[in-house]
């Protein structure tokens, strides 16, 4: 890999002098050495790149794809229009990298301005941010704004994606900011657990709906009881739910934030994806990164600049309360594009049609002796009970090219559906499933 970085020995060296290290392995002493690769990369020498090309186009004919998907926790198989790509793939879109010239970034600026626009359409909140990196990075930066000096404790759900909870764990270790966790009872966050952590140091809370267990919570009845203690509310979404659940701006959430992959980006393997944050008008100046506005210019034409950018994490760094200078933009206006193409019939009827399918399953599902379910109050996906050994099941739904749900353990799954999955393909799963647990 050296081959290709244009520094010499002695330019290498001379940087790590500067940074205190003995060789380059210093630089990844923070990843665990179970998983760095600890051989060179398997390729023969003296490759040409139409040779190398041609090997990696055989491994990638290896990954496996499958008909139906019934994976979610956090990322969904939605629907994507075809017009979409075209669009995302405009390059009047694709101006600077960096727009902080608005006379020759107008591309960029624009799709940062659309997708701005809907997003706060779809929260119902009165500004936006241009995107930061993903969901969990979403909640973090959400948490850093609630902080003040007198507050510096976040609560959060345990209801929220454990992966957010991680980042924020790691994050808060070192942002002057602490956080606990409140519980959950019958996969719903517990009130009155939520009640008995909130004190005078409590600056913000967040909760997640439908939370990661599937479950649609009383997100008016948290509002009153985190707002009756001064604090703000943060409200972790899924942003296609808002099609037919009520929108955090009208249930007086503070902050609304969440993973933005099912607005028209692929799975993808894991990403890239994007995080959405939109806020009140009395917290716009604590959204963390870039804000694009709309203005004219002097002939009266309809322009677009950014916007609120005398702020600490530009001017006075050490004051910031985020360093993020960067956005997902290519993501972010793949967002835009799906959310202008689907409009809001097109959402609902997605939304409308998770819904219907998950309920359909969860029906199935409780046929099936052995088998339960919890949960009454549920947007695409639900926990189940299934008495099985997940290696039999999983190798069953392989055989059929069937990706199950995630396993929690304890014979637990968390199953996810989405407009995609056709009424066969939910019956397909479920007789694989009374096939395997019949065995037990």
């Amino acid at each position: 890999m050296t081959s290709y970085v244009p520094n010499t020995d002695e330019t290498r060296k001379q940087m790590m002098d500067v940074i205190g290290i003995k060789d380059t392995e210093e630089l990844f002493c923070g990843v665990p050495g179970a998983v760095r690769l600890k051989r060179g990369i398997n390729l023969a020498d003296g490759k040409s790149e139409i040779e190398i090309r041609n090997i990696m186009r055989s491994l990638a004919a290896k990954n496996r794809t499958y008909k139906s998907c019934f994976l979610g926790a956090g990322v969904y198989n939605h629907y994507i229009p075809s017009v979409v790509m075209d669009v995302a793939s405009t390059q009047e879109f694709l101006t600077a990298y960096t727009p902080y010239q608005a006379e020759i970034s107008q591309g960029v600026l624009q799709a940062i301005f659309e997708y701005q626009t809907y997003i706060c359409a779809l929260t119902g909140m009165a500004a936006s941010n241009a995107s930061v990196y993903d969901g969990a990075t979403a909640l973090a930066e959400a948490c850093m704004m609630t902080r003040t000096n007198n507050r510096k404790k976040v609560l959060i759900s345990k209801g929220v994606n454990p992966e957010y909870i991680k980042v924020m764990d790691t994050w808060s270790r070192y942002a002057g900011l602490e956080m606990e966790l409140v519980d959950i009872e019958n996969y719903r966050t517990n009130p009155e657990d939520l009640k008995n952590k909130l004190n005078d140091n409590i600056a913000g809370v967040a909760i997640q709906s439908p939370n990661f267990f599937g479950t649609i919570e009383e997100m008016d009845e948290f509002e009153k009881i985190v707002h009756e203690n001064k604090s703000l509310f943060i409200a972790v979404v899924n942003p296609i739910s808002l099609a037919v659940l009520k929108s955090p701006g009208e249930y007086n959430a503070d902050i609304a934030v969440g993973e933005g992959q099912s607005l028209g980006n692929s799975m993808a393997n894991g990403g890239p994806y994007l995080g959405f944050m939109a806020s009140t008008e009395k917290l716009i100046r604590k959204l963390p990164g870039r804000i694009a506005g709309q203005t004219t210019d002097s002939e009266g034409k309809r322009g677009f600049v950014l916007t609120l950018q005398a702020r600490e994490q530009h001017i006075r760094r050490e004051k910031a309360s985020s360093n993020i200078c960067s956005n997902q933009a290519l993501n972010a206006l793949t967002a835009a594009a799906y959310l202008g193409a689907m409009g809001e019939t097109g959402l609902k009827q997605a939304a409308l049609k998770s819904m219907e399918n998950a309920r359909y399953l969860q029906k199935k599902m409780n046929e099936i002796e052995g088998v339960e379910t919890y949960q009454k109050d549920i947007f695409n996906e639900f926990v189940v009970k299934i008495p099985c050994f997940i290696g039999d099941l999983d190798k069953k739904l392989k055989e059929n090219d069937i990706l199950g749900g995630l396993y929690l353990g304890e014979n637990m799954h968390l199953l996810a559906v989405t407009e995609l999955n056709t009424a066969e393909d939910i019956d397909e799963f479920v007789q694989i499933v009374r096939e395997v647990s019949a065995h037990v």
